[in-house]
């Protein structure tokens, strides 16, 4: 016999639902996408026209020196054979610190804690018969620079050529397994993106992570990546026969993002428009689509002082070029407050601001369920499901009304829940 229950706020269930696509900002070069491409036969010429629109190849010297942050604070090197203007020999099997002597000077101190020749002006340059050692880091192409960091310690920087360089970054970047053609795409990008980018730095262009690009040095090199790299040695991405900033990122969810809509501030730029990107999801990408369920108390208390009253969820008012998020509200009982995609990116700890949310609210009733879905889907009904084994059985399909609040009657004891779409809602038992 069916046991009638009042539809009661202690009863009542809800689930918030964030499904979203892509990780990173989603400008210029999907890297999935570009091994997607490759896989589809496309070599790096057209995978780079394709993400940088209207761009075309040029050189540069491959030789040229860039200057990489690697440390700062405590610094020491190995691998050596003479310091400054070689004024001071060192043995390359030797491990040596270097400590800061006075405002603009450096000396070099041995393993017995005997100081090495003079004190050098900074920067203090040390070069080796081969790449030389930082302890804790690793090896390096190029010679090592040191400077007082002005804390005490000393900043350690890789001058370097240029290609040498993106020998360290492109399998730091994307997988050495990947298809020759990303490989290579992602060798231009990266040689492209260190002469056109700067992080102002005093002594140095660049640092070694994501806050330029990833360089791990020698340990960072592979066969597959040196081939990439000799493929297309000195080879640049230009717009208008000038240097052009290629920047990239791992997924972007099926469709990359303007430059001005990611970045408040930015200056809109011709080669860095959203392009769809239809092999993002290739090689079991785990960022083209992910979700996230919490409970709506959860998702309330992340969003803090944006709740007017109880929440009933989040709607997307604007996007970019994609379907990431330009603004949204965020919907209570008693009223609406306007939020950016980067705001709820934050809050919620998304892998980018290409998300769609969704509540859905259960209550048992008499025989039956009720509740609501919002934002309500736009087909107007929805799927009650009854769990039959490890499965689930649709077994109504009630319509929704234009504020997404819908009932459903007639229904046999069980576990039900709803279902819109690919969101399914808590699981509700009716007796």
């Amino acid at each position: 016999m069916l046991l009638v229950l009042p539809a009661t706020a202690a009863r009542a269930a809800s689930t918030f639902l964030i499904q979203g696509g892509g990780s990173g900002h989603g400008i210029g070069m999907s890297q999935y996408g570009a091994y997607g491409y490759a896989l589809h036969g496309k070599d790096y010429r057209f995978i780079l026209a394709h993400y940088y629109t209207g761009t075309a190849l040029g050189t540069t010297n491959p030789s040229r020196i860039v200057r990489v942050l690697l440390a700062t604070g405590r610094a020491a090197f190995s691998g050596a054979g003479g310091a400054g203007a070689g004024t001071t020999t060192l043995q390359p099997a030797a491990t040596y610190q270097v400590t800061v002597a006075g405002a603009n000077t450096l000396k070099i101190v041995a393993a017995n804690g005997r100081q090495l020749g003079p004190t050098f002006s900074s920067p203090l340059t040390v070069t080796g018969p081969a790449p030389l050692q930082v302890p804790g880091l690793g090896t390096y192409r190029g010679a090592l620079q040191f400077r007082p960091d002005g804390h005490g310690g000393v900043e350690t920087v890789d001058a370097v050529g240029l290609d040498d360089y993106v020998r360290g970054v492109v399998a730091a970047e994307m997988p050495s397994s990947w298809a020759a053609q990303a490989l290579e795409a992602q060798a231009v990008a990266a040689r492209t993106y260190a002469i056109t980018t700067t992080v102002g730095g005093t002594g140095f262009d660049l640092y070694d992570d994501t806050r330029s690009q990833m360089y791990g040095g020698v340990g960072a090199e592979t066969a597959a990546t040196d081939a990439a790299l000799t493929a297309t040695s000195g080879q640049i991405v230009t717009y208008n026969g000038r240097p052009a900033v290629t920047y990239f990122f791992s997924s972007s969810g099926g469709y990359t993002e303007n430059i001005e809509n990611v970045w408040t501030g930015a200056t809109p730029e011709p080669w860095l428009k959203g392009v769809p990107d239809p092999y993002d999801s290739v090689g079991h990408d785990p960022y083209h689509h992910w979700s996230l369920q919490l409970s709506l108390a959860a998702a309330a208390a992340k969003l803090g002082a944006l709740v007017k009253g109880s929440l009933v969820g989040i709607t997307v008012t604007a996007h970019g070029a994609s379907p990431r998020i330009l603004q949204a509200a965020v919907v209570g009982t008693r009223g609406r407050t306007a939020v950016t995609g980067a705001t709820l990116q934050s809050l919620f700890g998304l892998a980018t601001t290409d998300a769609t949310f969704a509540t859905i609210s259960t209550s048992p009733r008499t025989a039956g369920l009720s509740g609501s879905v919002y934002p309500a889907p736009l087909t107007g009904t929805i799927a009650v499901q009854l769990a039959s084994g490890s499965s689930w059985q649709t077994v109504a399909r009630p319509a929704l009304a234009a504020s997404g609040a819908f009932t459903a009657g007639g229904l046999t004891p069980g576990r039900y829940r709803i279902s819109s779409g690919s969101l399914s809602g808590p699981t509700i038992t009716v007796h």
